[in-house]
């Protein structure tokens, strides 16, 4: 990942356009038109091979006759041309290029990028209409209209939706701070873009139109640590393309494109939304409503129908209406007409004016039972609207806003200037009902989506052993064999090995061994299952290759006899090896599940979890998640389907172990980490009930990682390599590993261990108190741009000590930090912490490590030298110094 040189391109101090021109039909024309008639109050300059005079303005005539101090170049030639001009550009020193030009090949598009690589230039497009940016003035595009200014940044891949959209914003008052055109993505794409704005105070949105990645580690990294700092709301087209590959499992074929995309942007922290009406509701009532503590809705209305229609409105998306408490009801009744409702939707009747608008806005919005107010206005002859609302803006001032207020003031021109009153004083406000409810359900929907990423996960499920020797002996036979999708047995086997409890099978390859097993198993456990053998056969139950409740030898032998006849008729080139007996497991009442992965071509592994059976992709209730999963995924997973409501227990049917389904998730997950071989695995049906579970039937498909390398991550994992114990001088033996979210609950007994003292100079600043947002950003990283190690006793029970670095986007310098435990300085520790993050940010590859100390911190500075860093004065304020690192390995002594 990398923003390196994007400054050029976003916030240039002159701008050239090479491919000026004068026929006005032309990109060129309306290139020059554009960049000249804004505000931009750089230099601006024209290169055309003619030398002709473009729109007044003199042209020169090669990319070599511009000045040496040209930041960013938009470059409209003919596509044959663009690797050689992008090369003269970097020569000249410029760092920024947006290149409109379409037609690019993939060996152009190599051939730009080479050419640009050795001074790092940075290319927005090709095939892009190109950038603007209303904060200075600069409209580096060929749209038709300029954008106006705001605060809301919007990154398209397609260039037709960036005029659309400007027209859209202009006629509803929406304005930007940046309008970027991406193209083909050949160099700059969605992650660099996100990561950039993340750190820009002038847009306080980040808005996508997506029709695809290139790169799903970087944006994933990206989304998740803008999302932190701002709304990031998306629009993603190709919502109904069915997946064009074929399938082997249940899991594959379930496991649209679509669907991981939508799981993707759940795990960042992204808004998704349908249309690009939503997209600017989203991110106008994101920027400027506070934000929701909860999920229950308060409606106060003037006319009963208009409430019921946002209270049905507000059930058909699943959102929460607010129970009105006792104490508000005796509080509004005696200032209220005697018709009013006395519940949600608050109905204070249709001859309400200002004064009673005022009362019921001021003790609704002090209700403790509700998380925001939605209030309504029916224009009537009885009440100024224009009035109501200048009052209810009065009231919501006077007040502390602790809740967000939505507005809604039914009706067209009699209630414009209504609207417009509210609009400007900060309240959101809407047409229709409708429109009010789910600007509250955007509220309650990016709410979720911070929480998912803040939220500290519980104890771990009990997940088993891993036996990965036995993995890799039935992957390796099997690829050995020349084949790619494992027998049932050897599935079973494989799960087995990972903790997963399977019902096992004999094999039987001929007929008088089918008859000598099943007579034992029928006298061993009273019944058995009878399943086809057969590498051709994937779904055994769609060919009648499933028999169960077999009582007798002779009863197998009849089912598999009929079993051959059918397969011969359904499916006659499929050759049957044998065929598999398992005891009967006979669980009464338990629930049929499935549990599975499969790896999606954009961003890897997934697993997926649902209802399982025959029926399963009839029923399709089922929910995916990216690899890795954990405890506190697995049951977000498993909470959205509908069969999770039967797991929880009902009548007197007992709940389910939740943990073993979840243990066998994570299983399943950990397997796809570890075993590059593996492409999709079926377990259906996964039977749960109070017990446990245990899965009946399995398919895993496998392939030759070398040969046929799988699809990367899209998420870090937990780098559980760099766990190790060490001895640490007085303190014995001191576990050290990366931090996990779940040290969250260990945070408040290590702060309150430090001084006051050592939190200032670990800070530079006093704290008295570490909330859980705090902390969680602490404890919940990625692993892709930040590393923190953690120094735990024995018995991971207490923290000792913690170190961290994170690296600037270009992944060449990380800023380290240190704190130990107060009552544990001198020790050694700090030394042994400094040591590890010296090695991981060594092993990952950074040129540069670099910390900023107290002056007076003379301890730390000290042990700074003692590791070899550089300690130098900090230029720009006298109490701090910067100790720098090079991570070369010539100016670090050698260490134990």
């Amino acid at each position: 990942m990398t923003i390196r040189n994007l400054s050029a391109i976003f916030e240039p101090q002159s701008v050239a356009l090479v491919g000026a021109s004068n026929r006005e039909c032309s990109v060129g024309y309306w290139l020059a038109r554009n960049l000249i008639s804004g505000d931009f109050v750089g230099p601006i300059h024209f290169v055309n091979p003619k030398g002709e005079t473009v729109a007044g303005w003199r042209c020169l005539t090669s990319v070599e006759d511009l000045p040496d101090d040209v930041d960013l170049a938009v470059i409209a030639t003919p596509a044959r041309v663009v690797p050689e001009t992008i090369g003269a550009l970097a020569r000249k020193g410029v760092r920024g290029v947006v290149c409109i030009t379409a037609g690019l090949d993939a060996a152009a598009k190599q051939q730009l990028l080479d050419a640009s690589k050795p001074t790092s230039l940075r290319t927005i497009g090709p095939n892009c209409l190109g950038i603007l940016l209303p904060g200075i003035g600069l409209n580096a595009s060929f749209s038709h209209k300029p954008a106006p200014k705001g605060q809301l940044a919007f990154i398209s891949q397609s260039g037709a939706l960036v005029t659309a959209i400007i027209d859209w914003a202009q006629n509803r008052k929406v304005g930007f701070s940046h309008v970027i055109s991406a193209g083909d993505m050949t160099d700059v794409d969605f992650g660099d873009l996100i990561d950039y704005l993340a750190g820009d105070r002038r847009s306080r949105a980040i808005l996508l139109y997506m029709e695809g990645l290139t790169d799903a580690a970087k944006f994933m990294s990206a989304a998740r640590r803008a999302a932190r700092a701002k709304p990031v709301i998306v629009i993603k087209s190709g919502r109904n393309v069915v997946a064009a590959q074929a399938a082997m499992s249940h899991t594959g074929a379930l496991a649209g494109a679509d669907r991981v995309y939508e799981a993707a942007f759940q795990r960042a922290g992204i808004l998704r939304v349908s249309d690009l009406e939503e997209l600017f509701e989203a991110a106008e009532i994101l920027t400027i409503a506070p934000r929701l503590k909860g999920e229950r809705l308060m409606i106060l209305t003037n006319g009963g129908g208009a409430g019921v229609l946002a209270a049905d409105r507000l059930a058909d998306l699943d959102g929460r209406l607010a129970e009105l408490g006792p104490e508000t009801i005796a509080a509004l009744e005696p200032v209220m007409s005697p018709g009013w409702s006395r519940a949600n939707p608050v109905d204070i009747i249709g001859d309400s004016g200002p004064e009673r608008y005022e009362h019921a806005v001021e003790h609704l919005m002090a209700d403790k039972s509700s998380d925001a107010l939605l209030v309504m206005n029916c224009p009537t002859a009885l009440a100024s609207s224009v009035e109501i609302a200048k009052r209810v803006v009065e009231t919501i001032r006077s007040k502390p806003r602790g809740k967000p207020v939505l507005t809604n003031w039914l009706g067209d021109a009699s209630v414009l200037e209504a609207r417009r009153l509210l609009g400007d004083n900060g309240l959101p406000t809407f047409v229709t009902p409708g429109q009010a409810v789910r600007g509250f359900m955007h509220l309650v929907g990016h709410n979720r989506a911070l929480d998912e990423l803040m939220r500290t996960p519980g104890d771990e499920p009990a997940t088993g052993g891993r036996d990965e020797a036995v993995v890799r002996e039935v992957i390796e036979a099997a690829l050995s064999a020349g084949r790619t999708v494992l027998s049932a047995a050897e599935s079973k086997r494989l799960l087995t090995a990972y903790g997963i409890p399977m019902a096992l099978g004999e094999v039987a390859r001929e007929d008088q061994e089918l008859h000598t097993i099943a007579d034992r198993l029928v006298g061993e456990h009273g019944g058995v299952a009878l399943k086809v053998l057969s590498d051709d056969i994937s779904h055994k139950s769609d060919v009648g290759g499933v028999r169960l409740d077999l009582t007798s030898a002779d009863a197998v032998m009849a089912a598999a006899r009929e079993m051959r006849e059918r397969i011969s008729q359904l499916r006659p080139a499929a050759k049957i090896e044998g065929f598999t007996l398992e005891p009967m497991i006979v669980r009464p009442h338990a629930h049929e599940l499935l549990v599975g992965m499969s790896v999606d071509a954009t961003f890897g592994p997934t697993v997926m979890f649902g209802a399982g059976g025959t029926a399963v992709e009839v029923v399709k209730d089922t929910a995916i998640s990216l690899v890795p999963v954990d405890g506190k995924f697995a049951h977000e997973m498993m909470g959205r389907t509908r069969i999770h409501d039967l797991l929880e227990g009902y009548r007197d049917r007992p709940a389910a172990d939740l943990d073993a389904i979840a243990g066998a998730i994570i299983a399943v997950s950990d397997l796809a980490l570890a075993h590059e071989a593996v492409r999709e695995i079926d377990i259906n049906p996964l039977i749960a009930n109070e017990n446990g579970v245990v899965g009946l039937d399995a398919r895993v498909r496998i392939a030759d990682p070398v040969r046929e390398p799988r699809v990367p991550l899209s998420i870090r994992p937990y780098p559980a390599q760099w766990e190790r114990r060490r001895d640490v001088g007085r303190l014995g033996e001191v576990f050290f590993r990366p931090i996990r979210p779940v040290d969250e609950h260990l945070a408040d007994a290590f702060v309150a261990r430090l001084t006051p003292e050592d939190v200032r100079m670990r800070l530079l600043a006093p704290r008295k108190e570490f909330s859980h947002a705090f902390v969680a950003r602490l404890t919940q990283i990625d692993y892709a741009r930040e590393m923190a190690f953690v120094a735990l006793s024995p018995a991971e029970d207490e923290v000792l000590g913690v170190v961290r670095m994170i690296a600037d986007p270009d992944y060449v310098r990380a800023e380290y930090a240190i704190i130990v435990r107060s009552d544990l300085k001198g020790a050694g520790l700090g030394w042994a912490l400094m040591e590890l993050i010296i090695d991981y940010a060594s092993k990952e590859g950074l040129e540069e490590l670099f910390g900023t100390v107290l002056a007076e911190n003379t301890t730390m500075i000290s042990m700074c030298r003692q590791l070899g860093f550089e300690v130098r004065r900090c230029p720009e304020d006298a109490t701090l110094v910067e100790a720098v690192l090079k991570l070369n390995g010539a100016n670090r002594p050698v260490t134990s």
